[in-house]
């Protein structure tokens, strides 16, 4: 999974260079921030999604790359705004000073919102899907990154700081927060591939994805407790010093360990709806919830 993971991080970051560039940004240190906060790492577990689910459906890399690149500066511009003073205040990610450090918080903010706007542009202009295809990629990513998916997970989160959460209101959050994404990086590597997925198609990856999404994000929490700081690539025990609502803390370790057990475990039942080589998207349920960072 790690050489698979690998591959699909050079080819998607290579594209992520390519359409920065076409994007013909007007202003140098803007051009720079917007670059620094979408190619200074990270897992590219979303975009290695949107080309897992397209090649089980019958498709190639190729037709997925505008997807993948629209998504990780999603993810990216999402990453930026977070670590921003009036957010999480970070100041490491993925091993480095986060955007407002290396810049400025001025700086970071507009970075994000070129990301964000940027990767609706990529899909308006997807060289491998038509028209229909096209609004169907739109819709997916603005729906799941805007207020009804991963921004309401943001919101929730912020507003129960310090807070006590029962599971499922933690759950909610985090279907929004850090699933949303997840979802959308399913739907849109399969609707790269045909136009109109058939229903039973769509619910089992929709599970599968819902099942991962919150995986990771309790393996996340697990991390942050127990995790490296140099591994991580960023700071050991955030959440706890935020005082944050996670898994462990409500479930404790081996009930959090437990939680993700069986969600992977759902994520596979999922998959056995899918007509098609579903072996990569097994292997990454496992492996969301061995990996060290």
């Amino acid at each position: 999974m790690q050489s698979a993971l690998q591959i699909a991080r050079e080819r998607v970051e290579q594209q992520l260079q390519q359409h920065i560039r076409q994007l013909d940004l007007q202003h140098q240190r803007l051009a720079e921030a917007m670059t620094y906060g979408v190619l200074n790492g990270g897992k590219r577990l979303r975009p290695f999604l949107v080309y897992a689910t397209a090649e089980a459906l019958g498709g190639n890399r190729e037709q997925a790359d505008s997807a993948a690149v629209a998504l990780e500066m999603v993810h990216s511009y999402s990453l930026v705004h977070d670590d921003l003073p009036a957010m999480d205040d970070d100041d490491l990610r993925r091993g480095k000073p986060t955007c407002h450090i290396a810049f400025d918080e001025a700086t970071a903010i507009l970075a994000g919102d070129g990301l964000l706007t940027a990767a609706f542009e990529i899909l308006a202009n997807a060289p491998y899907q038509n028209d229909a295809q096209r609004l169907t990629l739109i819709r997916l990513l603005s729906s799941n990154a805007g207020g009804a998916g991963m921004v309401a997970g943001q919101s929730i989160d912020l507003t129960n700081v310090g807070k006590q959460m029962t599971l499922a209101e933690l759950e909610n959050m985090h279907r929004h927060k850090t699933g949303a994404l997840i979802r959308a990086a399913v739907l849109m590597g399969a609707c790269c591939v045909t136009e109109q997925p058939d229903s039973a198609t769509l619910d089992s990856l929709t599970r599968y994805a819902d099942a991962i999404g919150l995986a990771f994000q309790v393996w996340d929490d697990i991390l942050d407790i127990e995790g490296d700081t140099l591994v991580l690539g960023k700071n050991q025990g955030a959440d706890l010093a935020l005082n944050k609502p996670t898994y462990p803390a409500l479930l404790g370790m081996d009930g959090a360990r437990s939680k993700a057990l069986e969600l992977v475990d759902d994520a596979i039942a999922a998959l056995s709806g899918i007509d098609g080589d579903v072996s990569v998207l097994k292997q990454l349920a496992d492996y969301i919830i061995t990996r060290d960072h």
